[in-house]
């Protein structure tokens, strides 16, 4: 009888221990933004275990659909989570965090006097763009120039990066002379003061509103729970805002 019990005991504890631990797939966006949320999560959760994965959207879609053990998604739009419900992937409901920022970078032009007048400077051979079919900043970076009618004239220049951190390095160390990349990486402390940077106005391009939503898993896990609530909370609103994104309401 005291084998059992025991047996139970270690069993609840490696259960409680699993529940400690969240996998977070996190678009490559939030690189800084979400660092600073998990410290400010950690801080009051001091037992909570929160890994996260940074990359573009559409890729985490397909390492969860090809049983990646993440717990909690966080795109850079609100259409990869909803691909992922429709497959009966996912549990609960779908929330807007934030609304994203579309902007352009670079080390060697005054990108923020210039506004999207830069792009037809001689100088630029080079402009990076995340992927538009894997990247909703990709896609935006497109969809503008598309809707400016600059496609056509400047898709010889542009050199496709994985996601939208990979476009904001690519300007950054000049391997492009101008790229397309998220706000929130603009104002992190890597790039901050380096450089000009010039925000696209939103009407410009469709709103990037970006969503979450916890991943279906054999065993639930509270504490993925938890930390959405979290995310999604008035404690992390600052944090939001200080890194350029507008958030739901406000």
């Amino acid at each position: 009888m005291k084998k059992v019990i025991l047996s139970f005991a270690i069993l609840f504890a490696t259960i409680t221990l699993q529940a400690q631990k969240v996998n977070v797939a996190a678009a490559a966006n939030l690189r800084y933004v979400l660092e600073e949320i998990k410290t400010a999560y950690v801080k009051q959760n001091p037992k909570a275990k929160v890994n996260i994965t940074f990359g573009a959207s559409g890729m985490l879609v397909q390492q969860i659909q090809n049983g990646a053990s993440f717990d909690f998604f966080m795109a850079a739009d609100n259409e990869f989570p909803l691909k992922l419900k429709e497959k009966g992937l996912t549990t609960g409901a779908m929330a807007t965090y934030a609304f994203g920022k579309l902007a352009i970078y670079s080390t060697t032009l005054d990108a923020n006097k210039r506004g999207l007048g830069v792009l037809r400077d001689p100088s630029v051979k080079k402009i990076a763009i995340a992927n538009p079919e894997t990247a909703p900043y990709g896609n935006r970076s497109v969809e503008l120039l598309k809707n400016e009618n600059l496609f056509e004239q400047l898709k010889s220049k542009i050199v496709f990066a994985e996601n939208i951190s990979q476009a904001a390095q690519y300007a950054y160390t000049g391997n492009a002379e101008i790229g397309f990349t998220a706000l929130s990486l603009v104002l992190a402390p890597e790039m901050a003061g380096k450089g000009s940077h010039y925000i696209i106005p939103q009407n410009q391009y469709k709103p990037i509103e970006q969503a979450c939503i916890l991943i279906k898993r054999p065993v639930l896990n509270t504490e993925a729970a938890k930390f959405k609530k979290f995310v999604l909370s008035p404690a992390t609103k600052s944090i939001w805002e200080r890194f350029g994104y507008s958030i739901p309401g406000k």
